[in-house]
């Protein structure tokens, strides 16, 4: 069989030495940046004007002033005002190599090369098939239930063709029950399930969301039972016309809290007995436990019908059943990706089935049980600083202080300072959380970040010791 020129162009020499050639000059300078640095004071104003700037024209300001330069060195980041920090939170989980990473430039090259910037509906290559397998290889590694995979440009839009699945299958069932402090994302519909009210302000309702309380670690088998009678309430009260529930295993925005598998099952054998459908928003999930997918750590392989999946994919998608297949015309995007993000995403996907990521004692395991050990050892010395629970796997989270919306701001900010990327979840108490790039983490990384985040802890306590003193 003749070769494709496209094949011929791929395999040219040159294109290769180019790759080794880009890889080798960014891996020089990025091998620079070896530790946290603090900003350059001649770069303080202009990266202040910049983000200033920014603000403006975007009508909102970042939470930190954050700008990145545009390299790094595995989980450091520079930024435009010549700082380096630890980024441990990866863009709120997209950077899952973290930074300037080898085989993500190598996936930029493969992508500069080829003939379209996106691809979408009408137009789409080879690669998206390759990366669309290899989604489906990963939800398959259990039961070999889905048969079906739909790409798309951002999680809400996995969310929003994940609901419209549903909905055209489950018709005329039109409501839909989540968790209380779900987050599905921002767009029309999505806003309507995720549990925060702000997100709404002004908007017209479009869909019908219940909620249920999430599973409460102190209170298993009471919190089990109060939710599947909440659970049954809500089905009398609207009999046949529940389409779905969209049930995140490990909660993200609402704090980092973990599920149970027996709790999961008890809701699941309720839905299934009414014929609604068990849809799985792993969009930030993915990538993050023992197993590719938190519904295979939970081992619910069998009972889910559509998983939501983006963040470290780059590109996003819906992955469902063959029960769940829609009709012509339902989904279709002029867009389901850039190239350059089908290149990524593939690349990423490669580097999770090589790294020993995955099981009891991979990395995954190992890293938490090292971070979770340093918060552990910080919170017996100083009870009153940091509490958990500490979540699970590559989402680790804890409460500071009193878990007060303020005193966790100020500590972000201050951790930011020193040289630490985290972010906010959760509320009463409000939760810092941390999103580790783990394939790039090393041991030394977080034996680091712990030491900064120590040191943050007793900076925060010597200011509010001083502001109230005893």
């Amino acid at each position: 069989m003749k070769s494709l020129v496209a094949e011929t162009l791929a395999n040219d020499p040159r294109i290769d030495q180019a790759k080794k050639l880009l890889q080798s000059a960014v891996a020089d300078r990025s091998k620079e940046l070896v530790g946290v640095r603090a900003p350059d004071p001649d770069r303080i104003a202009s990266s202040k004007q910049m983000i200033e700037q920014f603000n403006a024209i975007r009508a909102g300001a970042l939470y930190f002033p954050y700008l990145g330069s545009g390299i790094g060195h595995g989980a450091l980041v520079e930024l435009a005002d010549g700082s380096v920090k630890y980024d441990m939170i990866s863009g709120i989980g997209v950077h899952y190599l973290g930074h300037s990473h080898p085989a993500l430039i190598a996936a930029g090259v493969d992508a500069a090369i080829r003939d379209t910037i996106m691809q979408g509906n009408l137009q789409q290559n080879v690669e998206s098939v390759a990366m669309s397998q290899s989604l489906l290889d990963l939800a398959n590694r259990g039961e070999k239930r889905f048969g079906h995979c739909f790409l798309t440009t951002s999680g809400s839009m996995a969310n929003e063709n994940s609901l419209k699945i549903i909905l055209q299958k489950q018709t005329p069932a039109s409501r839909v029950l989540a968790f209380e402090h779900a987050f599905a994302g921002r767009t029309m519909a999505m806003s309507m399930i995720t549990d925060k009210a702000a997100y709404r302000t002004g908007l017209p309702k479009v869909l019908d969301v219940d909620y249920l309380p999430f599973f409460d670690y102190r209170r298993p088998k009471e919190s089990t039972a109060e939710t599947i009678k909440i659970l049954k309430s809500h089905i009398a009260r609207f009999p046949k016309l529940y389409a779905a529930m969209c049930m995140e295993l490990i909660q993200g925005e609402g704090g980092y809290y973990p599920g149970d598998r027996d709790f999961f099952r008890a809701v699941i054998d309720v839905l299934k007995e009414n014929n609604i459908a068990v849809w799985c928003d792993e969009i930030q999930t993915f990538g993050r436990t023992t197993h590719p997918f938190a519904f295979q750590h939970f081992d619910l392989d069998q009972y889910v019908d559509v998983v939501s999946v983006g963040k470290l994919t780059q590109v996003c998608a819906s992955i469902f059943t063959d029960a769940f297949k829609p009709k012509p015309g339902l989904i279709s995007q002029t867009f389901t990706g850039s190239t350059s993000a089908i290149f990524a995403a593939s690349a990423i996907m490669d580097v999770m089935k090589k790294e020993k990521l995955f099981g009891e004692g991979g990395k995954i395991d190992r890293l938490y049980k090292q971070f979770v050990g340093r918060l552990e050892k910080i919170h017996k010395a100083h009870p009153d600083w940091i509490t958990g629970p500490w979540g699970m796997g590559a989402m680790i989270a804890c409460s500071i202080f009193d878990g007060g919306d303020a005193v966790t701001k100020q500590f972000l900010l201050k951790l930011f300072d020193n040289g630490v990327v985290s972010f906010v979840a959760g509320s009463d108490p409000a939760r810092v959380r941390f999103l580790m790039p783990v394939p790039v983490v090393s041991e030394a990384d977080v034996e680091a970040v712990c030491d900064i985040i120590e040191k943050t802890l007793a900076e925060v306590a010597h200011g509010r010791s001083a502001t109230h003193p005893a």
